[in-house]
């Protein structure tokens, strides 16, 4: 079994990543989405984003060339799987109310395998291809998506699985948790990004905010639900094949 899956995943990330590919090309969505689309935000929120995610994304860096060059079995599989994981949960487009939409982010798998660093650089790269080939997010809005999936959302999850382990919650349940409120926190974030730039005349930065967390709340909050159950199948099925340890590489 434990030969099968080391053959089998790396196979089955590229399928994966190839459907998640397919399906956005083949039925692309104009919608005010969870990523922040092209031209929705000022010239200077962006470079404000783009500065504020740069030294997560240096620090990326470092933590993924220690990944690449530990001596950790299947580390650059695993690493391939995880980006794999965020690129085709993203991908998957919910339509929402009032023209938007949503979407798991997947980013709570490599949290906890690797800690919360190297998703900064994973999304990035995943975020680029969105931008690109799917026409979901944009260029100009890298960097505040990147600050709210792969910023905010790892860190609050790791955060959350480190406090759950401390307090010997069981292992399935930290990584549920992990994974749902990594999802909640990034559509919170984008909730707030959105409403700074555009206030509600009457109620403000704080009335915008919760109208865009009212938009979003509908679909968000099952789907990330789900994307919890689906992360502990994945995770579990990893570890109990032993090809990773709990603590490795974090």
């Amino acid at each position: 079994m434990k030969d099968y899956i080391k053959r089998h995943i790396p196979m089955t990330s590229l399928v994966l990543g190839t459907i998640g590919l397919l399906y956005g090309a083949l039925y692309p969505t104009t919608a005010h989405a969870m990523h922040i689309m092209e031209g929705m935000l000022p010239p200077v929120w962006c470079i404000f984003w783009f500065a504020v995610s740069a030294p997560f994304f240096i620090y990326g860096l470092y933590r993924m060339r220690k990944i690449v060059d530990s001596t950790q079995q299947n580390a650059k599989i695993m690493l391939a799987l995880c980006g794999a994981f965020v690129f085709v949960l993203s991908s998957l487009k919910m339509p929402s109310v009032t023209g938007s939409c949503s979407h798991p982010t997947g980013v709570g798998l490599g949290t906890v395998m690797f800690g919360p660093g190297v998703m900064s650089v994973l999304g990035v790269i995943v975020l680029l291809f969105q931008a690109l080939l799917l026409a979901h997010g944009g260029l100009t809005t890298l960097g505040a998506n990147c600050f709210s999936m792969t910023i905010v959302g790892p860190f609050v999850g790791f955060g959350v699985w480190k406090l759950c382990r401390a307090f010997k919650v069981n292992r399935s349940v930290s990584l549920f948790l992990c994974a749902m409120l990594a999802d909640w926190s990034t559509y919170v974030t984008t909730s707030f990004q959105l409403a700074i730039v555009f206030p509600d005349p009457s109620s403000g930065v704080v009335g915008a905010a919760i109208k865009f967390l009212g938009i979003y709340a509908i679909t968000q909050i099952p789907l990330a639900i789900a994307e919890g159950f689906l992360t502990v199948i994945v995770y579990n099925l990893v570890i109990s094949n032993n090809l990773w340890k709990e603590t490795a590489l974090q």
